[in-house]
C-alpha cells in the first residue's frame, strides 16, 4: 500500500517559493519513487529547473522513506546544506512535508499533491484501496470497499442507476455491487447481502484522529 501523489504545477512551487534563493530539496525513496513523483530522477530533474529560473539548489537528497523519524537523522547528516538554504522543497507525501518540518526551523514547502492510500494495478497507474474511514467491513462485501469501489459510498447495494452490471458513474467500470454480488456467490456467502449496514459513522473520520491501541 502506498501514498499516492502527483507533482505540483511548476508555476505553484515557483510561486510558493516566492523570495528564497537558496533551496534545499528532498525525495522520499517510497511511496514518492514508486510514483515517479519524488524519487531520484524526479529531484535531479526539479534541481535543474529551479536552476532555470535563477535558484541555488545548495543540495538534495532521498530519504529512504522521508515519514520516518530517521528523517532528523538524514537532515542532521546534511546539516551544511541544510543550513545555506532559505528554504526546503520535499517531493514526498503531505505526511513526509509534515515529518521533515518537524526537525528543522527552516521553511518547509510541498512539491506534491497526496491524493490517496492505494495500489500500483498497472505500471504507473494506481488505484485507490482504502479512504481509512474507521469502520471497516470488508468482512461483510467479500473483501472488496464500497467506500472506494463505489463513487456513492453506498454501504446497502447497488443504486438505481447501474445499467447491465455498469456503474452510472462511470459506465466504463463495472459495479461495485455487483462485483460484491459474484464474490459472495461464489463464496456461498449470500446471505450476507441480507444484512442492512448501519449508516456510515462519519465521526470516526474527524479531523485531527488519534487513537491509542494500548488494552
Amino acid at each position: 500500500m502506498k501514498t499516492i501523489t502527483e507533482q505540483k504545477p511548476f508555476e505553484e512551487i515557483e510561486e510558493t517559493l516566492g523570495q528564497a534563493t537558496r533551496v534545499y530539496l528532498i525525495g522520499c525513496g517510497t511511496c514518492a519513487t514508486t510514483c515517479h513523483t519524488g524519487g531520484k530522477a524526479e529531484v535531479l530533474q526539479m534541481k535543474d529547473k529551479l536552476s532555470e529560473i535563477g535558484k541555488e539548489v545548495t543540495g538534495w537528497m532521498v530519504i529512504p522513506t522521508a515519514c520516518d523519524d530517521l528523517t532528523r537523522e538524514a537532515l542532521e547528516e546534511n546539516a551544511q546544506a541544510v543550513d545555506r538554504a532559505e528554504a526546503l522543497l520535499v517531493m514526498t507525501c503531505a505526511f513526509g512535508v509534515q515529518t521533515v518540518a518537524r526537525f528543522t526551523d527552516k521553511p518547509v514547502y510541498p512539491a506534491l499533491n497526496t491524493l490517496f492510500i492505494g495500489k500500483e494495478d498497472l505500471p504507473a497507474h494506481f488505484s485507490e484501496i482504502c479512504i481509512q474511514c474507521g469502520n471497516c467491513i470488508l468482512g461483510r462485501t467479500a473483501g472488496i470497499c464500497p467506500m472506494t469501489a463505489c463513487p456513492k459510498g453506498l454501504v446497502n447495494g447497488p443504486c438505481g442507476g447501474y445499467r447491465d452490471g455498469m456503474c452510472e458513474v462511470d459506465p466504463n467500470r463495472e459495479c461495485a455491487w455487483i462485483q460484491i454480488y459474484n464474490r459472495l456467490k461464489e463464496m456461498n456467502q449470500l446471505e450476507k447481502l441480507s444484512v442492512v449496514q448501519p449508516l456510515k459513522d462519519y465521526s470516526k473520520m474527524a479531523h485531527p484522529r488519534a487513537v491509542s491501541t494500548r488494552r
